[in-house]
């Protein structure tokens, strides 16, 4: 049987030597690469086509649930473990809604992580037992992927012509993502949408 296919992402060395070593200690997986952030993760991933990528959520460029999205996108094939520092029911919601295939806890992986991913490539859904239930969706309703992308901007500290101008977008429109946004969260401001998006994985901090 072909052993299955990894790619790690994370930004600390360590932590990805550390992974590497507990997979690999398994015949049943072979790691085939790793990434330190979401645009590197996403380049490895479309040229190795791994069957499974371990993924932090705290990782730099995209987070993890973005990166998720996008790579579910392009590789609906490939599975995706998320790994977090955050037991919060949102940032669980936030990666399921992305399309991973679990949410375990960084702290005390020892015992958990190959048995995780030789299940979420059979094809289930992984939680860390630790975790509550993950509650519903965070605000009226899920974010698009464009006002994930404009929230992290905004999260960036960028006007909307600077939003526009990187997105290839008009001013309007941005505007107009930014009330969706803002309606859709039921946030009345921007350092509060800020606060906000940050408490809930949402969006990260550069």
């Amino acid at each position: 049987m072909k052993p299955i296919r990894v790619l790690l992402v994370d930004d600390h060395a360590l932590v990805r030597m550390g992974f590497r070593r507990l997979l690999e200690d398994d015949t049943g997986i072979e790691v085939v690469g790793d990434a330190t952030d979401g645009a590197e993760a996403l380049e490895l991933a479309e040229r190795l086509r791994p069957d499974v990528v371990v993924m932090d959520y705290a990782i730099p460029v995209h987070n993890g649930a973005m990166t998720t999205r996008l790579l579910r996108e392009r590789l609906p094939a490939t599975r995706v473990l998320m790994l977090s520092m955050h037991s919060e029911p949102s940032y669980v919601e936030n990666s399921k809604a992305a399309g991973a295939a679990g949410y375990l806890l960084k702290n005390a992986l020892e015992l958990e992580l190959v048995a995780a991913v030789k299940a979420v490539h059979a094809g289930e859904w992984v939680q860390d037992p630790r975790l509550e239930q993950a509650a519903g969706p965070v605000g009226k309703r899920p974010l698009s992927r464009r006002e994930l992308e404009i929230l992290q901007h905004i999260v960036g500290g960028r006007s909307n012509k600077e939003i526009a101008a990187v997105l290839g977008l008009s001013v309007n429109t941005v505007s107009v993502h930014r009330a969706n946004i803002m309606e859709a969260l039921e946030m009345r401001n921007t350092a509060e949408l800020v606060v906000y998006a940050i408490r809930h994985g949402l969006a990260t901090l550069p």
